[in-house]
């Protein structure tokens, strides 16, 4: 595992303590979700904290003008006005009030000190599984630190390291061992399911993301349970292989902004727009924690069960060699019908 302070600034954006991020231009950031009214008048007493919000949010508060095109790590950095309090931000950062609120204003978008800093600030916020909203605070107001130079480092080339594994015996499956690994950049745990044997060949591996609603409730929204299921079942009538479950809930956004954008698909909007409202990318996630774990079992070459390219890509550029693509088809239901066609329209996943 590397030294890198990026674990300990997630954690404190997540219990709302301010952080300073190092590097051409060093500010302190608080997150507007977690941060108390309290501390926030305690660290700017005289009112003059920006507020820094995603490319995508700007976009959705019809701000787009003031971004980089179609850039969800873009920063839009707004002014400080009388009426910014921490209660008006939050309003401002959770699209879930955008129709309940009176309207919030006026915003003036303001130059950015630094991208790059605004840039790390967001990729913390999203790790952190937080609304991507930050105050902007005078730098020595904090006194955890971690430079820009960290957070780049962790999200190009997480690393993971086995902490611990096990038999673990599933109904009807070959002989299976879970192997529990932590990630070096935001310290969440993630699983491998190391099913059978090989044979000697590139073994079938399926990467599910985490999906706490439809792997554990049934939700019927998703197609995530019954694929989680099969994709056992494929593996075990193979004779073998690897189930990969990483910690990446909704499409990488996490589990309360999830429910968020449940609450935003009730109103009409479809999961990539859901999604953008929120401040994040349609999809969220990478694969360099995956690919880092196939690496840590011995694993460089496989055949990747899905329908999702991004996928194949993703491992591919992380050094994965993809021998063959496996087609994983789940039929449909009334309630995620339409979730199911946004994925293949929108986010390009393929039929079979």
């Amino acid at each position: 595992m590397s030294g890198s302070a990026v674990p300990a600034a997630i954690a404190a954006l997540r219990a709302g303590r301010p952080l300073r991020i190092d590097g051409p231009c060093p500010t302190a950031v608080l997150a507007v979700e977690t941060a108390s009214h309290e501390l926030l008048d305690l660290l700017d007493p005289g009112g003059t904290a920006k507020l820094l919000i995603s490319g995508e949010r700007a976009a959705a508060l019809n701000l787009a003008n003031e971004r980089d095109a179609a850039d969800p790590g873009a920063s839009v950095v707004l002014g400080h006005s009388d009426w910014l309090n921490a209660a008006t931000a939050l309003a401002i950062a959770d699209p879930g009030r955008d129709l309940d609120r009176a309207p919030i204003g006026p915003l003036h978008p303001v130059a950015p000190d630094c991208l790059e800093t605004g840039r790390a600030a967001l990729d913390l916020a999203r790790s952190a599984g937080l609304l991507p909203a930050l105050w902007l605070l005078d730098a020595g107001t904090a006194k955890l630190t971690v430079s820009t130079a960290d957070i780049a480092r962790e999200r190009m080339q997480p690393a993971v390291e086995i902490v611990a594994r096990a038999k673990l015996p599933l109904d009807d499956m070959p002989p299976t061992q879970i192997v529990a690994f932590r990630a070096s950049d935001d310290g969440q745990d993630h699983v491998a399911l190391v099913v059978g044997a090989f044979g000697g060949k590139p073994p079938l591996v399926r990467l599910h993301s985490e999906c706490l609603t439809g792997d554990v409730f049934g939700s019927l929204k998703c197609d995530c349970g019954p694929q989680l299921k099969e994709a056992l079942h494929i593996i075990g009538n193979a004779g073998g292989g690897v189930l990969l479950y990483l910690r990446q809930e909704g499409r990488g956004i996490g589990l309360a902004n999830k429910i968020r954008a449940y609450s935003l698909q009730d109103r009409g909007l479809d999961t990539v727009d859901a999604n953008q409202r929120l401040g994040f990318a349609d999809d969220a996630r990478d694969y360099g924690h995956a690919a880092a774990m196939l690496r840590a079992l011995g694993i460089d070459e496989i055949r990747l069960l899905t329908n999702n390219p991004a996928k194949v890509a993703g491992l591919e550029a992380a050094g994965i060699r993809v021998a063959q693509r496996v087609p994983h088809h789940m039929p449909t239901n009334p309630h995620n019908a339409d979730y199911l066609a946004t994925k293949r329209k929108k986010s390009g996943h393929l039929l079979g």
